[in-house]
């Protein structure tokens, strides 16, 4: 390594840790100008370490270990999702049932550690929800619980450390699926180091880490054709985030008809495995109600959505996001249907190109897109040319500005930027790359 680039490392370096520990210890998301600031050192930190060539893949993977490391022991910060996580892994730890009651029915008849507190700080809007985790999520809120009953520090370090082993092995199996594609390894660190992926996982809690880990393994044994061990991993992920449900028409172009019915079958038997402990008469439907709200009740950082809401306004005189939300489902299936049968998606990468596209357009009309939403296209854009994801993984901090406003209130200039400059990107990079023209 040469002496400008040990130079980049070590400022580079050093600027994030600086960053992370502001963001971590000192400023509260309340502390939009701040956060911003110190968000935006971490991602040109990371821009730079990336395209730093002398900057070997060991001392960026210890890297990306040491700025998780700097969140473990503090509680979880820009959300309270994990208060949640906590209360249902107490409900499973000790043999209830996490699918068949909202907090709100049974704080004043359960006994289950630090009850009163977890309510209180999960939030209304949880605390009157079925939950809507899926049973390997469950599964972890349980053995965390199980592990530490009594303390809220120690439950919320057990998940930290488990998204954390989950990252390591994104980085490991995402590697070794980029060689596969006879694609550079090391743009696994667009992920593994980036400060979104970073911020909202280890240090946030949020479990699409896990998600895209089993979803990793699943396609790594996929394309060493061991369907089955593929099948089973795969289904694990759906049951960890139903959103990997959405990539699954993907593979059929890839199987064939035949294939394809065996392994659909595997996966949809393994989901359904992993819902049997927690069966009764009501689940599906508490379940259904729960994720249906995602489309009809809740908006955060919506783009396409807010403009069509806006139109509502002007034509109906009222906020018409039950009757869009009810046609998204539909339009989100069809968009996924197109990408992935119509589409070519052999060879690989044409299948990992598509299923960023879906994904992309699924968010962009979604009514809630939240930060870590962003985290599944990051991932799959590593399998590809495109680079947008990454710019929208800096660019959607900007939604945080509203949790700065008593009462909550979003900012739609900047959403207008946010969006405004994703779309402009994603536009250039959909150009053709110009044909050089000799004339010799």
């Amino acid at each position: 390594m040469n002496y400008i680039s040990k130079y980049v490392y070590s400022f580079a370096s050093i600027a994030s840790i600086i960053a992370y520990l502001a963001i971590a210890y000192f400023f509260p998301r309340e502390n939009f100008i701040a956060l911003f600031g110190c968000y935006s050192v971490a991602f040109f930190s990371f821009i730079a370490l990336c395209k730093n060539e002398s900057i070997t893949e060991k001392q960026l993977f210890y890297l990306g270990i040491f700025f998780r490391a700097l969140f473990l022991f503090g509680i979880p910060f820009w959300s309270q999702d994990f208060y949640r996580f906590i209360w249902d892994g107490n409900l499973v730890s000790q043999g209830f049932n996490p699918y068949l009651n909202t907090p709100n029915q049974i704080i004043n008849s359960i006994s289950i550690p630090n009850a009163q507190e977890l309510y209180n700080k999960m939030g209304a809007l949880s605390a009157a929800h079925y939950s809507n985790y899926p049973p390997i999520n469950q599964l972890l809120f349980g053995i965390s619980s199980y592990l530490s009953p009594n303390s809220i520090f120690c439950n919320a370090l057990i998940l930290k450390l488990i998204i954390l082993v989950s990252d390591i092995g994104i980085y490991h199996f995402g590697r070794k699926i980029l060689l596969h594609l006879h694609q550079n390894p090391k743009k696994i660190f667009l992920y593994f180091l980036n400060p979104l992926v970073i911020i909202e996982l280890t240090a946030n809690l949020h479990f699409e880490g896990v998600m895209l880990f089993l979803f990793t393994l699943g396609m790594y044994y996929f394309f060493k054709e061991k369907i089955v061990v593929a099948a089973l991993f795969i289904a694990l992920s759906i049951a960890t985030k139903l959103l990997t449900l959405l990539l699954l028409p993907f593979l059929f172009h890839q199987l064939g008809l035949k294939k394809s019915s065996y392994f659909y079958s595997v996966v949809l038997s393994i989901v359904l495995l992993t819902f049997l402990p927690f069966y009764s008469s009501v689940l599906v439907s508490n379940y259904s109600k729960t994720i249906g709200l995602w489309f009809t009740n809740f908006e955060f950082n919506a783009s396409i959505y807010y403009i069509i809401r806006e139109i509502g306004f002007y034509v109906k005189g009222y906020n018409i996001i039950q009757t869009i939300g009810k046609f998204i489902p539909f339009v989100t299936l069809l968009v996924f249907l197109y990408f992935a049968v119509f589409k070519k998606n052999k060879p690989a990468k044409h299948l990992f190109s598509n299923a960023l596209f879906a994904l992309s357009i699924y968010f962009f009309i979604s009514t809630t897109v939240h930060p870590w939403y962003i985290i599944n296209v990051v991932f799959l854009s590593l399998f590809t040319r495109f680079k947008f994801p990454v710019f929208w993984s800096y660019l959607i901090i900007l939604s945080y500005f509203a949790y700065s406003n008593t009462p909550f209130k979003e900012n739609y200039i900047l959403l207008l930027i946010e969006y405004g400059l994703v779309f402009t990107i994603l536009f250039y990079e959909l150009i053709p790359p110009r044909k050089i023209i000799s004339n010799g």
